[in-house]
């Protein structure tokens, strides 16, 4: 058999011949994965991941595998003729997804359930399943591409950098990127549902999901409250300055940046400027405020590194190499160095980036343009604010 590709997902066999799993949320994106994949004669096998619900998801607009999600799931692969399995992973998302979620907020960080997710669900137990089913790839429908490189593949940034779902990504491995495909990387939402529309599928202009699906009152203190009885600790809410301004009910309700709802409007002098939140001191139970140039973030200390680049992380990093990152999914990449000191792995950044919190992802790219290809990334730790130096308020900012 020849080892060039004879089909459009990079494989040396034909389309009839090749088994691809793919990966049903119930949305409009998945759907149209698996009748284009279809359509082209691959041999589909839809999975759809009961992972969550609550009740309220059932029909809640926004929500993925769960309820309505699961039955829309079913009804498009009954349309195309392939079949389906839904696969019970609830008692898993839980303990990887939900439980980490709670203690990471209860940690002062804002943790991204998207990132754990596909990290621990679906490009781990779900890859499992699809090699135990015998498939020669597994297809889902985010915007990101991936292609043949020398040594495997690689992961790119999509076409359509506001649909680009990279940042999410960054934990891929190389040996997971070997089975995924993303046939949506180059194509537009617009594309999408006009594709949906012509396959005459049901969910064409059904609602996109949300980051934080399995919260379906959108309260996720309630969540947490209820997951971790009793762990919010009351604490201080404190300036930059080391002036007392009032108490709060636990750090879990405040996020770096959040200007409103900080229970201030009542004290004396603080409202002589905009407050916010600049940092959440989890050990002492503090929140601390200060004016909107302390949330610049000029370097941030990361964790759980995942490298997918050329080489090890250890020589890019080593050798100080510049990037493009993103610190946020609502951000463009920016240009930074990445460096490794004692075994601590840190990134600076040229300019400076506001509202950035432990918990979120730092992601590394080739260069800032559209269909860059995705370097890897790691967990922020810690972050060093450009006004660092001249802070009063013991608040940790390891430097690395």
């Amino acid at each position: 058999m020849t080892d060039q590709p004879l089909n459009s997902l990079g494989l040396p066999k034909p389309p009839g011949e090749t088994r691809v799993v793919v990966a049903m949320s119930g949305g409009v994106d998945s759907s149209v994965v698996a009748a284009l994949l279809a359509a082209e004669g691959y041999e589909v096998v839809g999975v759809t991941l009961q992972l969550y619900d609550h009740g309220a998801a059932i029909d809640r607009k926004g929500s993925c595998c769960a309820g309505r999600d699961i039955h829309d799931a079913r009804d498009v692969a009954a349309r195309l003729g392939v079949p389906h399995y839904v696969l019970d992973y609830e008692s898993r998302f839980k303990a990887k997804v939900i439980d980490d979620f709670a203690d990471s907020y209860l940690r002062g960080e804002t943790p991204i359930p998207c990132v754990s997710c596909n990290q621990h669900i679906k490009f781990a137990d779900l890859f499992d399943t699809a090699r135990d089913l015998g498939a020669d790839a597994l297809a889902t429908g985010h915007y990101v591409a991936s292609r043949a490189v020398e040594g495997g593949r690689a992961l790119f940034r999509a076409r359509d950098t506001g649909r680009d779902q990279s940042y999410f990504l960054f934990a891929t491995t190389r040996e997971q990127l070997a089975l995924l495909r993303f046939p949506l990387g180059d194509m537009t939402k617009a594309a999408v549902r006009e594709h949906a529309h012509a396959f005459g599928l049901a969910v064409a202009d059904k609602a996109d999901s949300q980051d934080i699906c399995f919260v379906p009152t959108g309260r996720y203190a309630d969540l947490i409250e209820r997951l971790r009885p009793g762990a919010a600790r009351a604490g201080d809410i404190v300036h930059l300055d080391g002036r007392l301004l009032g108490r709060h009910a636990g750090i879990l309700h405040y996020t770096i940046g959040q200007r409103r709802g900080l229970g201030l409007s009542q004290v004396e002098g603080t409202m002589a400027e905009p407050l916010f939140v600049v940092a959440l001191d989890a050990p002492a139970a503090r929140v601390v405020v200060g004016p909107r140039e302390a949330l610049a973030t000029r370097a941030v200390a990361l964790r759980d590194i995942n490298w997918i680049g050329q080489g090890d992380f250890e020589s890019a990093a080593g050798a100080g190499a510049e990037v493009a990152v993103r610190l946020r999914s609502t951000r463009a990449p920016v240009p930074a160095v990445i460096s490794l000191r004692n075994g601590a792995a840190s990134v600076e950044l040229l300019g400076f980036e506001d509202g950035v919190s432990p918990g979120q992802a730092c992601v590394f790219y080739e260069s800032a343009e559209a269909g860059a290809r995705v370097l890897g990334g790691g967990v922020i730790a810690a972050t060093v604010s450009a006004a660092a130096p001249c802070r009063p308020v013991d608040v940790p900012v390891p430097v690395a």
